[in-house]
């Protein structure tokens, strides 16, 4: 998998998404790894807390909510609350990967089912 970029709710670029050695991780900008996913699980790469769901490339907030999105999805849909999942482990901090072409901004997706999360990056990552 190449580099997926991952907007937020103005489709302005926020972060990438990656898969490393079987791991998803994300990278923000300028390519610091700040979270990864595991067993469909967001998690942050700082304290290992959960952050949320995946729902194909798209990054829920614990309550459901869209928070980033990519183009490569079918679609963009939040889900119902999901449960807190049981903590894994910490996968090993992942090489920084080259910097991608930055992508055309796309066209606003509509309003997802469940809503766009109204968190912050710093947010989403400290809850």
């Amino acid at each position: 998998m190449s580099m997926l970029p991952l907007y937020d709710s103005n489709s302005e670029l926020v972060a990438w998404l990656k898969l490393r050695d079987g791991i998803q991780h994300i990278f923000d900008t300028d390519l610091n790894w700040i979270a990864f996913v595991k067993n469909g699980n967001i998690r942050s790469a700082d304290d290992n807390n959960w952050l949320g769901k995946l729902n194909q490339y798209n990054c829920l907030d614990r309550h459901g909510r869209v928070y980033l999105w990519c183009p490569k999805s079918d679609f963009v849909s939040g889900t119902s609350r999901p449960a807190t999942p049981a903590r894994p482990g910490r996968p090993a901090r992942p090489a920084r990967p080259a910097r991608p072409a930055t992508p055309a901004r796309p066209p606003r997706p509509a309003r997802p089912s469940h809503g766009w999360s109204e968190l912050s990056l710093g947010e989403w990552l400290n809850q």
